[in-house]
C-alpha cells in the first residue's frame, strides 16, 4: 500500500482484521448469521453490517435515509442511534447480500488506502460526522474492525488473531482510557497508583499515576507501592474495557491485589468504549 509511513501500521491492521472477517463469514449458511454477538442487540449480521456502513462512509457515500424504531433496548443515546442506521437498514439482508456488499466495500476501501496521498493530518470524517484527522480515523477503524473481529469469533466459537497487528492498536486505544477510569471515574486518591499486569497473547504491565490535583497519567514503570494491582489475561481485559462483559462475570479471571473497594469502583467503570 503507498500510504503515509505513520498510517502504514493502521493499514496493515486494518487489512489483516477485514480479511479474517471475510474468512469467517463468506462460509456461513444462512441461520449463522443470526447468532447473538458480545455487542448488545446486535447479531452476526448486524456486526457486519455495521462494518460495511462505516467503511461506506470513509469512502464518501451518502448515509442512508432510515429511520430506527424506538423500541430498540440497546439504542440508548444519539451515539448508538446514530450507529443502528447502517446496521437496520441491511438488518433484512441474505447471507449473500451481505457477503457481496462486505467484498464490494473491502475492495472499494483497500482501493483507496492504495491510492491515499493525503496528508495524515488532514481532517475527514469521523463518528457521528465530525472531523478528525486521517490518522485518527483510520487508528480509529483499525480498532472498531479488531474488536468486531473478535465479537464475531465468539459469537461463531472460531477463537484468533488475540496477537495479530490489530491487537496492538487495541491495545493502546484501551490503555489510552484508563487513566480516566482510574483517577476520575473510580475516584483514586490523589498521589496513588494503580497497576495493569495483563498476561496471554499479548502481555504488558501499565502504570496509572494519579498526581496531586486527581490527575491520571499512564507510564510503563512498575509502583512499589500501587493501591490496587490488578492481574487479568488479555482477552478478558479486552472484553472488559470493551464493554463487551461486566465485571461480575468474569470476577474469576482477574486476581486482586490492594484495596479491595478502590479494585471494584475501577473494575465497575472499566469499559471505555462507547
Amino acid at each position: 500500500m503507498t500510504v503515509h509511513p505513520s498510517l502504514q501500521p493502521y493499514a496493515d491492521a486494518w487489512t489483516h482484521s477485514i480479511e479474517a472477517i471475510s474468512e469467517l463469514v463468506l462460509p456461513l449458511p444462512e441461520r449463522e448469521w443470526n447468532r447473538a454477538t458480545p455487542c448488545p442487540g446486535w447479531s452476526v449480521r448486524d456486526v457486519v453490517s455495521h462494518i460495511i456502513g462505516i467503511e461506506c462512509e470513509q469512502l464518501g457515500d451518502p448515509r442512508p435515509i432510515h429511520t430506527v424504531a424506538r423500541d430498540l433496548r440497546h439504542v440508548v443515546d444519539e451515539f448508538t442511534r446514530y450507529m443502528e442506521v447502517q446496521v437496520d437498514v441491511r438488518r433484512h439482508h441474505t447471507a449473500p447480500e451481505m457477503t457481496s456488499e462486505l467484498e464490494y466495500t473491502v475492495i472499494r476501501r483497500m482501493r483507496q488506502l492504495r491510492n491515499e496521498k493525503r496528508d495524515p493530518g488532514a481532517t475527514v470524517r469521523g463518528p457521528l460526522g465530525e472531523q478528525v484527522t486521517l490518522e485518527e480515523a483510520l487508528r480509529l477503524r483499525a480498532f472498531d474492525v479488531w474488536m468486531h473481529e473478535q465479537d464475531l469469533r465468539h459469537a461463531l466459537a472460531a477463537p484468533g488473531n488475540w496477537d495479530s497487528p490489530g491487537a496492538y492498536v487495541a491495545r493502546d486505544a484501551l490503555l489510552a482510557g484508563l487513566p480516566k477510569v482510574v483517577a476520575k471515574k473510580a475516584g483514586a486518591p490523589a498521589n496513588s497508583a494503580v497497576v495493569l499486569d495483563v498476561h496471554g497473547p499479548l502481555e504488558f504491565m501499565r502504570t496509572v499515576r494519579v498526581d496531586a490535583q486527581g490527575r491520571g497519567t499512564l507510564d510503563k514503570a512498575p509502583s512499589l507501592g500501587p493501591a490496587v494491582t490488578l492481574v487479568l489475561d488479555w482477552e478478558t481485559y479486552v472484553r472488559l474495557a470493551g464493554g463487551r462483559v461486566r465485571a461480575h462475570a468474569v470476577a474469576d479471571r482477574v486476581k486482586v491485589e490492594g484495596d479491595p473497594e478502590l479494585a471494584e469502583a475501577i473494575l465497575t467503570q472499566f469499559a471505555v468504549t462507547p
